[in-house]
């Protein structure tokens, strides 16, 4: 009899054994599983909320110098996409708003006779009428009186002199995609408002 309950007695233990291995083991998962899907939920959170962030389409048929130079223009811009931050640093409206491009706001102490990615004269904006400014594009501006600069590498950026102000003009639309080409004068995807 005592050898019976031995017997049953270690049965009991593997069992119970077995069941506390299993119970443990889907518990392990349960929170695998919901840890792992907490942080893909939470990564989502940080991706970028650029209405166009693919940066190869936007860039297609350019150099690598001429794109490592516009995501240059794109960093030093990133805190002007928030108009107050561009007002506050001496951006100023310039009342130039033109279809297909957008509403210009200029920080006339950058214009001189130096091109420098980081720092563009002009931040283009569209979305003043309905009250959600959106920055578009970076535009940068020399005087006439100076030679026409080289401006980005590579034979894409097309300076303006023939836009009625004194000024050499070429824009880069680094934060809304340009279906024309990211150096295009205008962009057919953003409807002045």
């Amino acid at each position: 009899m005592k050898n019976l309950f031995i017997s049953a007695l270690r049965c009991s233990e593997k069992s119970f054994a077995i069941k506390y291995t299993v119970i443990r083991n889907a518990a392990l998962c349960f929170c695998f599983t919901t840890f792992t899907a907490f942080l893909l939920n939470s990564c989502k959170k940080f991706e970028p909320k650029y209405p166009d962030a693919d940066i190869i389409n936007m860039y297609k048929g350019l150099s690598k110098q001429t794109i490592l130079e516009l995501q240059q223009a794109r960093a030093a811009t990133e805190r002007y996409r928030d108009l107050e931050n561009a007002i506050a640093d001496g951006y100023s409206n310039i009342n130039v708003d033109v279809p297909n491009m957008g509403h210009h706001f200029m920080k006339t102490s950058l214009v001189d006779d130096t091109f420098d990615i980081r720092k563009p004269e002009i931040l283009v904006y569209n979305g003043l009428a309905t009250g959600h400014p959106e920055l578009v594009a970076v535009e940068y501006a020399i005087p006439l009186t100076s030679p026409m600069p080289e401006g980005f590498t590579g034979a894409n950026d097309v300076w303006n002199s023939t836009s009625g102000f004194p000024l050499w003009l070429v824009h880069a639309w680094v934060w809304k995609y340009n279906p024309d080409g990211v150096f295009n004068w205008t962009n057919p995807s953003v409807e002045l408002h």
